[in-house]
């Protein structure tokens, strides 16, 4: 069996959500904010910390970064090396890079099995804002994200469940999952498989005959993936 990575989740600023990615040895910091907390908790874990990332260059996920890559004697790696690279090898396991455009032109992810680190890309409950405008991009990476095992874990970059969770309700008030979802949602450690975000994420079931009757009721384009993404997004 080859070696394994653990997540810590660490809030800070309110609803930021920084991580840090660790195996028996070393860690990897992304949107590391919560300076002082990751800190302590590798210090406390004797995991040294050889890398700072972040998920893209918003100052609420890159504050903190440089502090924390200097405290800790780490590299801080930048997004634009990041993407070139593809991958970061942490203890033996290699996490995978993956540019997301649409929120931001640099936004990225992190994947190795089981897990995604999405930052702004994807939310628990819904999407980022799409900053660019290029909605087609945002739809394409989506789209990527959607292509992951139903099992994989969503890590996210804020914690918007409740207020995502009543946008959802308003646009399916009769989808009972939405209150399953609510029940397992802990605002001390927020995640949730894909399979739960296709379940109650109304901007990754613009494909379902629920959202696309929606769609329709409301007038709106249903005839391609993408016009039924863009017309969900406009309700949005």
């Amino acid at each position: 069996m080859g070696n394994q990575l653990h997540v810590r989740q660490f809030r800070y600023a309110t609803d930021n959500l920084g991580y840090l990615v660790y195996g028996d040895r070393a860690g990897m910091a992304i949107d590391g904010g919560a300076v002082s907390d990751i800190l302590d908790f590798a210090a406390a874990g004797k995991i040294k910390i050889r890398y700072v990332v972040n998920t893209h260059m918003h100052p609420d996920h890159t504050m903190g970064s440089r502090s924390l890559a200097r405290h800790a004697g780490a590299e801080h790696i930048d997004n634009a090396s990041l993407r070139s690279q593809a991958q970061v090898e942490l203890d033996g396991v290699d996490i995978q890079v993956h540019h997301t455009p649409g929120h931001t032109r640099d936004s990225l992810v992190f994947h190795w099995a089981g897990y995604l680190i999405t930052g702004d890309t994807l939310f628990n409950g819904t999407v980022g804002n799409c900053f660019t405008g290029d909605l087609k991009a945002f739809y394409e990476s989506i789209s990527h994200l959607l292509s992951f095992p139903d099992e994989t874990i969503i890590y996210a970059g804020h914690d918007y469940v409740v207020d995502a969770m009543r946008f959802a309700r308003s646009i399916e008030p009769e989808n009972a999952d939405i209150g399953r979802y609510l029940e397992k949602y802990d605002p001390r450690h927020v995640f949730s498989s894909l399979a739960d975000e296709k379940k109650v994420n109304p901007y990754l079931r613009f494909n379902t005959a629920e959202l696309v009757a929606v769609l329709k009721k409301r007038g709106l384009a249903t005839d391609t993936a993408y016009q039924r993404w863009n017309s969900l997004m406009k309700i949005g």
